[in-house]
């Protein structure tokens, strides 16, 4: 049987935990659950820059492809200090379920450069972009595998992206990623894709619970695009908004913040030079709380919306929500996460709540492929679609085996890409 990480902190062994726990219900062949614990392709390149003061430097960055099974591999790319290949390797995975659970054809891969994107400038960023996109160039390809923004990234780095594939190839190939800008074939709703997914994974796991009040109170942690758009959503479907962190600190107001003006005010930040910004440490008119205290807020419903391994032995016994639904990728540990659920916590896992963004981006590649672009109110009825209906397979698939939705998550997604192996079958 499988046992906890030693390692509490890794995000690699936090996610072989939860894929062996599933392995286990569903007493998968010892053979296939090695191929599928295992990443198809690794890729680990120096990108060296020129940078603005005329030295050299040399940055280290990773391709993770986890899985081919079920199609093209998808995942994001990340610019941050603290990328490595173990990070890597468990974010490329959890993009394998992710794709399974909302029954997109991809297969999971996660890319990174080891920088910090805070202190580069926009010449330097577009430099490593680019090096980077060449290095890795022979891997990637619509059919092969199609990165998106993550930490660190966004629409315009997939421009250069897109353009430096497209340079090589010596054609214009908007499907090699999504997250781009729509002048270049991007999908309306897909910047609010992954925040909207988490409004409508909330909305579904509260109408599954007795004594939830109507509308909850909620704290967000992560004032990105997933936590801001997200807790905007909520915000204007009636819920309360009692706190908000971002990196520097967190503002709170049990009677329920103004996200209108708070949205209006990081807008108008992001638009601000870098050295000119400021954070929500110097939001006017707050109580202002220590960004790691955000967790332990009274409200209703949690949502991690930063980076992983936020809730853990350390904290878990001072979560005060009854629900927790998950925007960051692995932003509890699988401690945490036993400890929560013999509390009776409701998690909704990042595979499933977090997968807006995935799915919108599989949207922005059959628009590219097909050269038709949908209305966003088509895409947003879409996306509503595939998250309602994977939170009820997902909700379905507890009920049946007595688990928490993190498990039955993992059993419907390795079940699907299990069948999808034994179906191909082995190429010898």
């Amino acid at each position: 049987m499988s046992t906890a990480p030693q390692d509490e902190f890794n995000p690699r062994l936090n996610a072989e935990y939860q894929f062996n726990a599933a392995a286990d219900h569903l007493q998968l062949d010892a053979g296939v659950r090695e191929v599928l614990r295992r990443p198809d392709r690794e890729m680990t390149v120096t990108i060296p820059v020129l940078m603005d003061n005329g030295k050299l430097h040399c940055f280290t960055g990773y391709r993770v492809q986890h899985n081919f099974t079920r199609g093209p591999c998808k995942g994001g790319i990340r610019f941050d200090l603290k990328v490595d290949l173990e990070e890597v390797r468990a974010l490329a995975a959890w993009m394998t379920w992710k794709c399974a659970i909302v029954d997109i054809p991809f297969g999971g891969a996660k890319g990174g450069v080891e920088c910090d994107p805070k202190v580069l400038s926009t010449g330097e960023l577009e430099r490593i972009t680019r090096r980077y996109t060449a290095t890795i160039m022979d891997i990637l390809g619509p059919d092969r595998d199609v990165p998106a923004p993550d930490v660190g990234t966004n629409d315009q780095t997939m421009a250069w992206i897109m353009d430096t594939y497209s340079m090589h190839v010596r054609q214009a190939s908007t499907a090699v990623v999504t997250g781009k800008p729509l002048a270049l074939g991007g999908s309306k709703g897909r910047r609010e894709a992954t925040g909207r997914g988490l409004m409508i994974a909330m909305r579904e796991a509260l109408k599954t619970m007795k004594g939830m009040p109507d509308k909850v109170r909620v704290a967000v942690q992560g004032a990105g695009n997933v936590g801001a758009i997200g807790a905007l959503l909520m915000h204007q479907a009636g819920h309360k908004i009692v706190a908000l962190s971002d990196e520097r600190g967190a503002i709170h107001d049990p009677k329920g913040l103004d996200l209108v003006a708070v949205t209006k005010w990081l807008d108008d930040q992001g638009r601000q030079p870098k050295d000119k910004r400021k954070f929500l440490d110097s939001y006017p008119a707050t109580q202002l709380v220590p960004k790691e205290k955000l967790l332990e807020i009274d409200c209703d419903v949690l949502a991690p919306c930063a980076i992983e391994n936020q809730i853990h032995s350390g904290n878990v016994e001072r979560i005060k929500a009854r629900l927790i639904v998950e925007g960051a990728n692995g932003p509890t540990t699988s401690l945490a996460d036993k400890a929560l659920d013999e509390r009776g916590i409701v998690v909704v896992p990042d595979i499933l709540a977090n997968a807006g963004g995935v799915t919108v981006s599989y949207f922005e590649w059959v628009q590219d492929r097909m050269g038709y672009f949908w209305p966003e109110a088509e895409v947003n009825q879409r996306l509503e679609e595939k998250i309602v209906g994977s939170f009820e397979e997902v909700h379905a698939t507890a009920k049946k085996n007595n688990v928490s939705l993190r498990r039955a998550a993992y059993i419907l997604a390795l079940d699907r890409v299990a069948s999808a192996y034994k179906l191909r079958g082995l190429f010898a």
